[in-house]
């Protein structure tokens, strides 16, 4: 077993080797708590999330890291606007974002530091390049600010692979009259005795966006620790600058390697908050299932981008086709271990010719095969620099086996021996697609909550009763058994007309509605 990464500071995949043998420290880029969290960040938290499981699923001892930035001049003024405090309405927004994140099945990290509980370590960390000659303090109308010296820094721009000449042109440099050098960029900004901030040996003030990271990350994986996340526009500045304050002082490797997620775009552009095109993870829950959203972000490889599509149908809905698909597919996974389920509960005693370690049928060497392996092949996929979208098909081929041995078990009656090696490896497979879909964070829940909470949906959605859809199938089926065919046949059009399949057992009917 070898996990291979692809590392933005080499531009290589490479083969995950820890500082300390079978651990692994995990630091990701959080969310600036001003506002709730958007598409894009669901795809950026269930990358890593998958990451972590991965790794502990490998047998990794893992630390994971979240930070939460909680100091930050977007904070600030959005709590402006609602004349409430900046940490107020920081610790509101971090409330509904961490729901958000666990509703699609994000783990919490081990540690979620927020930047003003770790002030100290900040101040430290400035001191410490000011000492090194690596930050100088520039007086301002406002009070002292403190820039890191770029150009003090000689290998600067070797994560996102820019030469330090080239940066000035094109590049998103901040500008001001104090700096030295443009390049250079604050670590902390000075305040006005009356402005929001804290004391420090500079005056008051409030640290930078990039040193935050560097100090919290070393505050709890140590000044060089494993694997840094984020997503792709963080790459520059933010997680180049972290590397030229973290390794100014403590020298290198900050991180080893450098994980960056891919887009999540709409029309052809990044979806952001700052670009105003963007759909929170909110909106999306309020169409479509957790899991589905997940499924659906899990369908593209990390480092590639994905196209967000909404679409305006005729009836005046809003849907993501996406992941209108994607939850047709975890429909299937569900059902899937549900159908097994019932399949070995209605068996019974019947299974008991047949020990767990029998060898299977001959008909089922295919299937035993698949049922046998696909755990193993979903990790060697994330193996693979996090290859979810072959981890998810192979899914799709175990589900496939397992309906297949369902529909063998039907037709084995008459060989008691046979059908229960079948039920045996029916059972098997139940194992199987929940151990294969632990690392993915997918079939978490029971059958029964994942049938109810998206019947629920799905009612309120298309503003249907279920009173009336029980009449109409109830009806249909008094129509089948007075066989009445053709008007049994004109319901069931009736009822696939609203999305409803039906599906009859003799003389009863169970329905189900579709996304």
């Amino acid at each position: 077993m070898t996990i291979r990464l692809y590392n933005t500071l080499t531009q290589k995949l490479e083969t995950f080797e820890p500082l300390v043998p079978k651990t692994a420290s995990v630091y990701v880029c959080g969310i600036t708590t001003y506002d709730l969290a958007h598409a894009g960040h669901g795809r950026t938290y269930t990358t890593f999330d998958v990451l972590v499981r991965h790794l502990r699923a490998r047998g990794y001892e893992v630390t994971h890291v979240r930070n939460e930035t909680d100091v930050d001049d977007k904070i600030l003024r959005r709590a402006r606007e609602r004349n409430i405090d900046p940490l107020a309405l920081s610790a509101e927004m971090s409330k509904l974002v961490n729901d958000d994140l666990t509703c699609i099945g994000c783990a919490r990290p081990d540690q979620e530091p927020r930047v003003s509980e770790h002030i100290p370590e900040i101040i430290a960390l400035i001191q410490a390049l000011i000492d090194k000659g690596a930050a100088y303090v520039a007086a301002t109308a406002k009070g002292n600010d403190v820039y890191f010296s770029v150009r003090s820094f000689e290998p600067y721009g070797k994560l996102s692979h820019r030469h330090i000449d080239d940066l000035l042109a094109g590049a998103r440099i901040e500008t001001s009259d104090v700096k030295r050098d443009p390049l250079d960029f604050a670590l902390w900004k000075g305040e006005p005795e009356e402005g929001w901030g804290w004391a420090s040996p500079w005056g008051k003030g409030r640290p930078g966006w990039h040193i935050e990271c560097s100090a919290m990350a070393a505050r709890y994986l140590g000044e060089h620790f494993d694997i840094h996340c984020g997503g792709m526009d963080l790459i520059f500045p933010h997680h180049e600058n972290e590397i030229a304050q973290a390794e100014a002082v403590w020298g290198p490797p900050f991180a080893r390697y450098w994980l960056h997620g891919g887009f999540l775009n709409v029309d052809s552009e990044k979806m952001s908050k700052s670009l105003g095109n963007f759909v929170t993870i909110r909106d999306v829950l309020e169409r479509n299932d957790p899991e589905a959203f997940r499924y659906y972000l899990l369908g593209t490889h990390y480092r590639g981008p994905l196209s967000f599509d909404v679409e305006k149908r005729d009836d005046g809905r809003v849907v993501f086709p996406g992941i209108d698909e994607a939850e047709r597919r975890v429909d299937y996974v569900y059902i899937t271990r549900d159908t097994l389920a019932a399949a070995v509960a209605e068996a019974g005693a019947d299974t008991s010719t047949a020990a767990s370690g029998d060898p299977p049928a001959k008909a089922f060497k295919n299937e035993s095969k698949i049922v046998a392996e696909t755990p193993e092949k979903v990790l060697a996929a994330l193996d693979k620099d996090l290859n979810t979208p072959v981890a998810v098909a192979e899914i799709g081929e175990l589900c496939k086996a397992a309906n297949e041995i369902v529909k063998q078990i039907g037709k084995l009656k008459k060989d008691p021996a046979a059908r229960a090696q079948a039920v045996a490896l029916a059972a098997k497979a139940i194992t199987s697609l929940e151990a294969a879909c632990a690392p993915l964070g997918l079939l978490q829940t029971t059958g029964p909550e994942y049938a109810k909470r998206t019947l629920e949906r799905r009612l309120r959605l298309r503003h249907l009763d279920p009173a009336a859809i029980e009449a109409k199938v109830a009806e249909r089926t008094a129509a089948r058994t007075a066989k009445d065919w053709k008007r049994a046949d004109e319901l069931r059009a009736e009822l696939h007309a609203l999305n409803v399949e039906v599906f009859d057992a003799g003389d009863t009917t169970r329905w189900r509605l579709l996304v």
